[in-house]
C-alpha cells in the first residue's frame, strides 16, 4: 500500500484511527449485510483517506463517528447511524468543514435525522455483526 505520510507524522487522532481500520481483517466483513468485497472498498478507502487527509479531516474537528461509525447494534444497514466513509464505497477527493467530497457524490457531517454510532474498529470488536 502506496502512502505519502508515515502513520507516525500523522496526527494522534488520525493515527490512531489508520491503526484501528488496519487492525481489521481485510477480508472479513464485520457488519453481517455487509459484503466482503464492499468492505474491502471501505476499508481501503477509509485507511486511504487517513494517509491523505486524516491530518486535515483531524484539524477541522472531524471525529471517528463522523467519519466510521456504524449502528452498534445492526451495522452499516441502519445508514442513518454511519459515517460517512462507512456509506460511500469510492476513495475521498478532499475535506472540508462540513462535508468530504467524492467522484461522484459528497458527504456531509451535519445530515438532518443523523445520528452518530460507534467506530467500527468497536463494533467488531463487541462482535455485534455476527
Amino acid at each position: 500500500m502506496a502512502s505519502d505520510f508515515a502513520p507516525t507524522m500523522l496526527p494522534d487522532a488520525a493515527a490512531v484511527w489508520r491503526s484501528a481500520l488496519e487492525d481489521l481483517p481485510e477480508h472479513a466483513s464485520p457488519c453481517r449485510y455487509l459484503s466482503p468485497a464492499r468492505w474491502a472498498a471501505l476499508r481501503a478507502n477509509a485507511i486511504g483517506f487517513c494517509d491523505r487527509f486524516g491530518a486535515e479531516a483531524h484539524r477541522l474537528g472531524w471525529t471517528a463517528p463522523e467519519l466510521f461509525a456504524v449502528h452498534p447494534e445492526h451495522g452499516t444497514l441502519r445508514v442513518e447511524f454511519c459515517g460517512v466513509l462507512m456509506v460511500v464505497s469510492e476513495p475521498a477527493r478532499g475535506v472540508e468543514a462540513q462535508r468530504i467530497l467524492f467522484e461522484r457524490l459528497t458527504g456531509y457531517r451535519n445530515k438532518v435525522g443523523q445520528q452518530w454510532g460507534i467506530p467500527i474498529w468497536e463494533f467488531a470488536r463487541k462482535g455485534a455483526g455476527r
